[in-house]
């Protein structure tokens, strides 16, 4: 038993070796995408619980919404492997850091969303900025 259990140990620590080595290393840009990323699935789900969601008709949780948001983190990992195979036929480092600092950004600014949905005061300024890049990203969308 003892053997299986390494066998399977060393299979899945040789595949995270593997993803690791295709986002182009583990440091702390990725870890920030990775905090961040899960900061928004959790905030989206306790918005969704609370019935304030602006992804759902209702503003309840519907696991659509759920599936949607966990395809949009699986496509953003797979451009940050596109830019580190890009950085590597460029022999540069900026693309895979512009490629997380974007994403990184957008995370956050939809984390600060889902905390102003949940009636956490923030400045009129800061939540005027943040409904302008929406309907700006929302314009780009169509």
């Amino acid at each position: 038993m003892k053997n299986i259990y390494r066998a399977i140990s060393g299979a899945c620590m040789s595949l995270a070796a593997w993803l690791a080595t295709l986002v182009g290393g583990w440091d702390g840009a990725l870890s920030l995408l990775f905090l961040l990323m899960g900061l928004d699935m959790l905030t989206g789900i306790i918005t969704s619980l609370m019935q304030k969601s602006a992804q759902t008709p209702g503003g309840g949780f519907l696991s659509r919404a759920l599936f949607e948001g966990l395809s949009r983190k699986l496509l953003m990992v797979l451009l940050v492997i596109l830019a580190t195979a890009l950085d590597g036929l460029l022999s540069a480092s900026v693309c895979r850091l512009a490629v997380i600092g974007f994403y990184g950004a957008n995370e956050a600014l939809s984390i600060i969303e889902n905390a102003a949905l949940l009636g956490v005061p923030f400045p009129k300024g800061l939540l005027g900025a943040l409904e302008r890049f929406r309907d700006n990203q929302n314009e780009v969308d169509l």
